[in-house]
């Protein structure tokens, strides 16, 4: 496997390259999103086709206090070219009314992926223009490139700046009073309220032209989906004028810096140069594996750095996080833990994940890691009860990649306190039970495992008990702990017991009827404390290393979850046969909510059934054959990257987050251990051979 040496995004070829079949059909091209983020909780986001469907569309979503507090600051820029005597929209608006006007989308010769830059060409009788948009790492800073590929004589540009000042999860609706807008050097300074951070739209040439004006019922059509309001407003900032020759470039810039570089050439490279290393890194991690990873792979490396953002801590300025999703999710405790491996273990970063690491660490309390960081500057939220188990598979995946010594010498009080919290009890009812040796959790009201959805104040799937994939978790951290202990020299005694009664305890989840595990036991409620409806939490007690089911009990796991809940993109959140089952994720947010782990299927699931189906049935082509959907669905939905959920029933209409951490982590995960075992099996097939 050779690693590209050019460090440019050009060094793989993306799959994800549309033309007009695809940039003209206004369904279509409103349907792919693209993203471009900056390391600290801000993004761009829009539509191939160039009009806004969400609230989240814009040009600079600027993290004001990373990673969070995103503030949608410029919604988009609107150009106009003039050539050979004829006009060109190069943006689409959908209004209120339904109107799309103009249709720019028309004009989309291509639209194409260079590493995670989206590309834009646009055919202008015999030009073509060319549009790049991208942030600069660190910085709430985005960059709009622009170059005149083939023409007979230069293009006039006319772009309009459309301008906001809100939160990322609300529409606008403009005030009757303008925002102040100020010429300043090579562009204009908005300032929309007092008091407001100020913000600039600049040009390394183009002419700035004040204006003050608000436009007025844009039309958000996924948010009218999602039962949400479904208009918002937009504040015209001004107009730049330039003119583009042929072969040459324009720079525009948003930024809330006052004064960004304004070569965009340069910025594009140092960008592409960063991306290339990212690939670097990836191929030199995986150099021994026997072979070249496919495209998909390479792009979801490259979304993989996505989701990595900054969070500042006092005495830690470099810590770092993992956002869960964009564009609506801040940093999870679980879903961090779940797609850290994945995120930078498999693409070859491990200081990343020791970064991150080292930084959870530092809100443990009261033996739990936080759920969810709701907000800038609000306080995190412990109402989980599998994130810290999953802290523990994380620190045990890293110390196997790294042998990294000095972490687990730093780590393992920590660790050793959580296990003492959990046996001795701690919030939500959270406890071992003496009994068994398993994990009991929950409490009317509160949801805490990652079926976790409420609506109003009803727990959709409560699971108050022992759920199965916790004492899974259980298990292994036990385990984990046992050897943490071995490698420091230090008394595993206490560890390898609590793992052994878990490992007794285990097996009251076996269903000898209907030959699966129950979902939870010791639930109130449920008939003799045992909830036997099909979800898909079992599977994590075969894909996890350490497991207390047998062989024949793996197997049968691993053949129900297949035969009933598995999908091309993950697993369903719930049987089709079951009386509560929803096919569909639609609707109003209650609608939603109570559809969301009653059916919708989940791409993180795809992992580890893989992984499951690869330890039971040892054929690695086989399992690698249930990730190849997830590497074409990188041509859907969020492009380059993949999807938090799907409907359950086919065709698994993709909804929920364009781009979701856990579900790129755990393809990349699962991707990187088959192609080793697959590694395995070729050289033992070629030593019989031979």
């Amino acid at each position: 496997m050779k690693p590209p040496t050019d460090h440019s995004a050009s060094a793989f070829p993306s799959e994800v390259d549309f033309g007009r079949d695809i940039c003209g059909d206004l369904q279509a091209a409103e349907s792919r999103e693209w993203l471009v983020t900056n390391g600290m909780g801000g993004y761009a986001l829009g539509t191939i086709a160039g009009h806004q469907t969400r609230c989240y569309h814009g040009l600079l979503v600027a993290a004001l206090q990373p990673p969070l507090g995103r503030t949608l600051l410029v919604a988009k820029l609107d150009e106009t070219a003039r050539y050979a005597s004829q006009e060109f929209a190069l943006f689409a608006n959908r209004w209120a009314d339904g109107t799309v006007a103009p249709e720019g989308y028309r004009n989309i010769e291509r639209f194409h992926l260079e590493g995670t830059t989206p590309v834009w060409t646009f055919a202008l009788a015999d030009a073509l223009l060319e549009k790049r948009i991208f942030m600069q790492s660190g910085a709430n800073t985005t960059y709009v490139l622009y170059r005149l590929v083939r023409a007979s004589s230069p293009v006039e540009l006319s772009i309009r700046a459309l301008a906001d000042y809100g939160d990322e999860h609300c529409v606008t609706v403009g005030r009757t009073r303008p925002m102040e807008v100020t010429p300043v050097e090579r562009g204009l300074k908005v300032v929309a309220v007092e008091g407001a951070t100020p913000f600039f739209v600049l040009s390394d040439s183009a002419t700035a032209l004040p204006a003050k004006d608000w436009y007025r019922n844009f039309d958000l059509a996924a948010e009218r989906a999602r039962g949400l309001p479904d208009r918002t407003d937009h504040f015209f900032a001004g107009e730049f004028r330039a003119t583009i020759a042929p072969g040459g470039s324009l720079t525009m810039v948003a930024s809330t810096a006052a004064t960004p570089s304004l070569n965009g050439e340069a910025a594009f490279v140092k960008r592409q140069f960063e991306t290339g290393a990212l690939l670097d890194r990836f191929f030199a991690a995986n150099n021994g594996n026997a072979q070249a990873p496919p495209p998909a792979i390479q792009q979801l490396v490259l979304a993989a750095d996505q989701f990595i953002a900054a969070r500042p801590l006092d005495g830690a300025a470099d810590a770092k996080t993992i956002l869960a999703g964009y564009p609506w999710f801040s940093d999870w405790g679980r879903d961090t833990m779940i797609a850290l491996p994945g995120l930078c273990l498999a693409t070859g970063r491990p200081w990343l994940a020791r970064n991150i690491l080292r930084t959870f660490s530092r809100f443990v309390s009261e033996g739990m890691l936080p759920n969810q960081f709701p907000r800038a500057g609000a306080a995190p939220v412990y109402n989980t009860v599998d994130a810290t188990l999953w802290y523990f598979e994380a620190v045990r995946q890293y110390f196997e990649a790294t042998s990294d010594i000095g972490l687990l010498n730093e780590l393992y009080p920590v660790l050793d306190s959580i296990i003492d919290a959990h046996v001795r009890g701690t919030r939500y009812h959270i406890h071992v039970d003496p009994a068994d040796g398993l994990l009991y959790a929950g409490e009317p009201g509160v949801q805490l495992t990652w079926m976790d959805a409420k609506v109003g104040e009803r727990v959709v799937t409560p699971r108050i008990g022992k759920p199965v994939e916790v004492n899974a978790l259980w298990l292994n951290a036990a385990a984990s702990m046992a050897r943490f202990a071995r490698a420091q020299g230090r008394n595993a005694a206490r560890y390898e017991s609590l793992a052994q009664s878990c490992r007794t305890g285990f097996a009251k989840y076996w269903n000898s009827e209907k030959r699966f595990c129950f979902d939870v036991i010791d639930a109130p409620g449920s008939p003799n404390g045992k909830d036997a409806t099909l979800r898909p939490n079992q599977i994590l007690a075969v894909s996890l290393p350490e497991t207390a089911l047998t062989p024949e009990q793996q197997r049968a796991v691993v053949d129900v979850c297949a035969r009933e809940l598995l999908t091309s993109f993950g697993l369903r959140s719930l049987a089709r046969n079951e009386a509560d089952y929803r096919g569909r994720y639609a609707g109003s947010p209650e609608e939603r909510d109570a559809a969301y782990h009653q059916g919708t299927a989940w791409g993180w699931l795809l992992g580890p059934f893989a992984l499951a189906h690869l330890h039971v049935y040892q054929n690695a082509d086989e399992a690698m054959s249930f990730l190849e959907p997830m590497f074409g669905h990188i041509k859907a939905a969020g492009l380059g990257t993949a999807s938090e959920i799907f409907d359950g029933d086919p065709p698994f209409t993709p909804n929920g987050c364009i781009a979701q951490a856990w579900t790129v982590g755990e393809t990349l995960r699962a991707w990187r251990t088959i192609t080793a075992a697959r590694g395995k099996e070729d050289a033992t097939r070629s030593a019989i051979a031979g």
